[in-house]
């Protein structure tokens, strides 16, 4: 129960003009400080910072905003989850990456996955046979650029470290 509000239910979905919340999500409709407009903030629960901020329509007497409805609210988890999605996409991409190579063995599939610690960031340079068995694993700089060169200088020095 809520000790400011002492009818209010938490787990009541509010849904206001300019502020809805569902499904995991916050819509907060804001003064846009670029113009004389409006915008819309959409916060994930619990994050601080806002996963998507767009611009927001006038209602008909263009001087407030046009009240947030389900179908807008709907919209609008759907596209800032979008967002979360490619930003997760993206970041992933950036901290694992992969190459074949082919050896007198087979192919070998060798991959980065680079591990972002704040104090002691690192990267995992791994290689795996044709049946994902994996032959070797060292640790790296996080810097390391693999490339299908790097990665056959690596299997040719028998899997030592590179320096």
């Amino acid at each position: 129960m809520n000790d400011e509000f002492p009818d209010h239910d938490d787990d009541a979905p509010v849904q206001e003009p300019r502020l809805w919340q569902g499904n995991g999500w916050t819509a907060r409709v804001i003064k846009n400080e670029d113009d004389d407009g409006w915008a819309v903030a959409m916060y994930k629960d619990g994050e601080s910072e806002p996963a998507l901020v767009g611009p927001w329509t006038m209602g008909r007497d263009k001087k407030n905003p046009k009240p947030l409805d389900t179908p807008a609210f709907h919209t609008l988890v759907k596209t800032a989850s979008e967002v979360i999605r490619r930003h997760e996409q993206q970041l992933h991409a950036q901290l694992h990456k992969s190459t074949v190579v082919s050896t007198a063995d087979g192919e070998l599939k060798v991959t980065l996955d680079i591990v972002p610690d704040e104090d002691n960031p690192y990267a995992l340079l791994s290689a795996f046979d044709q049946m994902g068995e994996r032959v070797a694993q060292v640790r790296v700089r996080p810097d390391f650029k693999l490339s299908p060169s790097s990665a056959s200088t690596w299997i040719e020095n028998d899997f030592r470290a590179p320096r």
